[in-house]
């Protein structure tokens, strides 16, 4: 089967070199090898995800050399109050932290870029967070914020405006925020990936433009990107290898006798091993394949059809709303703390 790389992502812990080194001794080794360092940890019900790349480690993965979080809360819902504070606080604890070794001053100023297109939905977030910024009551005077619009709407580069405020301004800090994209249905607007590498706009939908980064500007580049949308190929495998678990699952109990005391409608635990072995009867030698291997399958079958479609949550203008307050809220409590 021919190799294609196709599932896009923005998101570091998606990255090959990292999903596949997820034991303590596989990381060990990919630390060794690679100069990647992976941490995994978890503060209530986020998931950390802490990963610090060296100049070996940017070779081997292509992301560039830095320090990159990924904060996760699986269960996230809209109406789901106490997951996006959660969320927020450790966001809050590790841009701190991020950003303890600079000394500030009481005239520095932090430049704030909202990148995206207000227009299309998905890719509003950063937009958004500007106009929560300038609603607030009291803004911090540390901020200059600027959503610079996206390049087919101006007709220039993101990168250029950013440049050309960041020469005229002096900020001490840039920090940037944007859409990406995931390459895992399940992680779409339940994760805030942070890092101090910079970005490329437009990157996410596969329309990288000039970076906004410490090499091109000379000034701390922050990046906060939350991920809106995801390949839709990727969520054809996802529903079909969630149904070939299910089966497999069922099948595996069907003769135990605990599935005969339930006195409601039984549902499996897919997320455990299973033998995929017991659904090879009903979908052939299909069913042993990896994960992997089906996704490869889907990309080469709707190769030039549905390979360009990004897909996003049908609640998107919510989603993008609340992360907007989020961020927004976690960067007046930082400003107010230096």
């Amino acid at each position: 089967m021919q190799n294609l790389n196709w599932q896009r992502t923005d998101l570091i812990d998606e990255s090959e070199e990292v999903v596949l080194h997820q034991t303590k001794e596989q990381k060990d080794t990919l630390e060794q090898s690679s100069g990647i360092q992976i941490e995994d940890r978890t503060a209530g019900r986020v998931k950390i995800t802490d990963v610090l790349v060296d100049s070996e480690g940017e070779k081997q993965i292509g992301k560039k050399e830095g320090q990159y979080i990924t904060l996760s809360v699986p269960t996230l819902t809209l109406d789901d109050h106490d997951g996006f504070e959660q969320l927020e606080n450790e966001l809050l604890v590790n841009f701190k932290k991020m950003h303890e070794a600079i000394s500030w001053n009481k005239d520095d100023k932090i430049l704030i870029i909202g990148l995206g297109n207000r227009t299309i939905t998905p890719d509003a977030i950063g937009p958004y967070l500007i106009d929560h910024l300038h609603s607030l009551d009291v803004i911090d005077e540390k901020f200059v914020m600027y959503a610079p619009g996206v390049t087919g709407q101006t007709g220039y580069e993101t990168g250029e405006f950013v440049a050309a405020i960041a020469e005229r301004l002096k900020p001490k800090l840039i920090i940037v925020v944007d859409a990406l994209a995931t390459r895992a249905s399940n992680r779409l607007c339940k994760t805030i990936q942070l890092t101090n590498t910079g970005i490329h706009p437009g990157s996410g939908v596969g329309n990288q433009r000039k970076e906004i980064s410490y090499e091109m500007l000379g000034i701390p580049v922050t990046a906060i990107g939350i991920p809106t949308v995801v390949d839709a190929p990727v969520l054809i495998a996802d529903a079909v290898e969630l149904m070939m678990r299910s089966i497999a699952a069922r099948v595996a109990e069907r003769s135990k006798p605990s599935s005969k005391l339930s006195l409601s409608s039984w549902q499996p635990d897919i997320n455990k091993e299973l033998d995929m072995s017991l659904v090879k009867p009903i979908f052939g030698e299909w069913a042993t394949w990896s994960k992997e291997e089906r996704q490869q399958l889907f990309e080469e079958t709707f190769a030039g059809s549905h390979t360009q479609l990004m897909v996003t949550p049908k609640e998107a203008d919510y989603w993008i709303d609340n992360y907007a307050k989020l961020v927004s809220s976690m960067l007046m409590k930082w400003a107010n703390k230096l």
